[in-house]
């Protein structure tokens, strides 16, 4: 079988569940064509995020005339289907939090994954995130027939959901992953309750690299890590004003930021304001390898996220043995139990956060340990990528097993599937624009 992701950026330092996913996938026996609007401007550290660079297929390379080439296609061979996709994407714009043409910019994308996708033979297309990657991949459904889904993460798809439209992505979709229960609650405000069947739970996942790790013998004494993109929704300024309560104190502790963003240069001058210069090192991006040895080198992880969903390295550091410290916001408590893997606060709070910390930094080694172990098994138990993908490509079969194609996509009866009996399907069949259900593994092409 062979699918399609589409995402506005890939790969990207941030997304390494995604291109653990597609791997697990490949290896499922499932094909993926990689397909991302642009590659993006943030430098790529880890071997593997370079290497799927070059599998990656780039909409916006080679200028314009692929979206020229692909509107007078569908003029020609689907109109129906194109005057449907326009409609949809006319209908995107209302309520949307985004100026009106750029939906219409989402359609001459959708057009340009519509012939790569008829190209490739692709049976289903995935977006991850419910944003305008999923937009673009219900047009294209509209377009081709291929059955879509996508899989809604958090947070940003709930600071704005009434804009994003997610009845109509939900409606044409054959089915919406989430990450986490929280993620599927704050989903089903926003769709009719008659289809909330259609939201699956698939976690994301580590891989052997993580979880066929065993976890160190010692537990280091007074190093922290953070690892995460530096914006305001990571909490890192709350991070540092909690340290520096701790450092009044006397507390020795040393603090490594393992990521970069937008924050960076507040993050640097309040380093410097909170005279935190001697405690905390501010590392950039590292590859997957550094990351992890870096966990592993430290007591336990810090994350005193604002908004999230269920982040990855909260994953990575139990799966490595290291209880983490964070906050009880959207799916986080469905992995970290307090006091058990790790220590809960409210988001926020400078005072429980510099708390917990120096609880952690105080506690018996055989304690940090225990709760690293437990919280260990929490992800073994909920979070291996080969569980995860084993359901996620039974999704896309099951998709792919009925296939809604528009049949103004074909020009005469000689270009439907050699298998499709028109007589079977009666003789309406070929009203332009009209729609029907391909079910693969028959005799013939079934018609409902």
């Amino acid at each position: 079988m062979r699918v399609c992701y589409f995402v506005s950026e890939y790969p990207a330092v941030s997304h390494t569940f995604m291109r653990r996913e597609i791997v697990e996938l490949e290896r499922n026996g499932i094909s993926v064509l990689r397909v991302s609007l642009r590659g993006g401007d943030r430098k790529l550290v880890d071997p593997a995020d370079i290497g799927e660079k070059a599998r990656t297929r780039y909409m916006l390379d080679g200028g314009m005339a692929k979206f020229v080439t692909a509107l007078a296609s569908a003029l020609v061979r689907r109109p129906a289907a194109l005057m449907r996709a326009t409609v949809a994407a006319f209908g995107m714009m209302r309520r949307s939090s985004r100026p009106a043409p750029l939906h219409l910019a989402y359609l001459a994308e959708a057009l340009v994954l519509a012939r790569w996708v008829s190209e490739q033979d692709i049976r289903h297309i995935h977006a991850h995130f419910g944003t305008n990657g999923a937009e673009v991949a219900m047009l294209c459904h509209i377009l081709t027939g291929v059955p879509y889904s996508f899989t809604v993460h958090g947070p940003d798809e709930f600071d704005r959901p009434e804009y994003l439209g997610f009845p109509a992505k939900v409606k044409h979709a054959a089915f919406v992953c989430v990450i986490s229960e929280f993620t599927g609650s704050q989903l089903c405000r926003w769709i009719p309750t008659e289809e909330w069947a259609k939201i699956k739970l698939v976690r994301c996942g580590l891989d052997a690299d993580f979880l066929a790790t065993r976890p160190p013998r010692t537990v280091p004494k007074n190093q922290l890590v953070t690892v995460g993109r530096l914006s305001e929704q990571k909490g890192h300024l709350i991070l540092l004003q909690a340290l520096a309560v701790l450092a009044r104190e006397g507390m020795p502790f040393r603090l490594t930021v393992v990521g970069d963003g937008p924050l960076r240069p507040q993050l640097e001058r309040s380093i410097r304001e909170l005279g935190l210069e001697q405690h905390v090192e501010m590392a950039g991006w590292m590859s997957n390898a550094q990351v992890r040895a870096a966990i592993r080198e430290a007591r336990a992880l810090v994350l005193p996220s604002f908004a999230e969903g269920l982040p990855v390295v909260l994953m990575e550091a139990l799966a490595l043995g290291r209880p983490v410290v964070t906050t009880y916001v959207a799916g986080i408590p469905e992995l970290v139990t307090d006091q058990v893997c790790g220590w809960l606060v409210p988001a926020g709070s400078v005072d429980r956060l510099a708390r917990a910390i120096g609880e952690c930094l105080d506690a018996p080694d055989s304690l940090v340990q225990a709760m690293g172990e437990a919280g260990r098994e929490q992800v073994l138990e909920q979070h291996d990528i080969v569980r995860e993908c084993r359901k996620l490509a039974a999704l896309f079969k099951a998709g792919a097993f009925e296939r809604t194609i528009p049949f103004d996509s074909a020009e005469r009866v000689e270009d439907l599937p050699d298998a499709y009996d028109p007589a079977f399907a009666g003789s309406h069949a070929m009203r332009l624009g009209e729609v029907v259900t391909l079910r693969s593994g028959h005799s013939g092409w079934v018609k409902r």
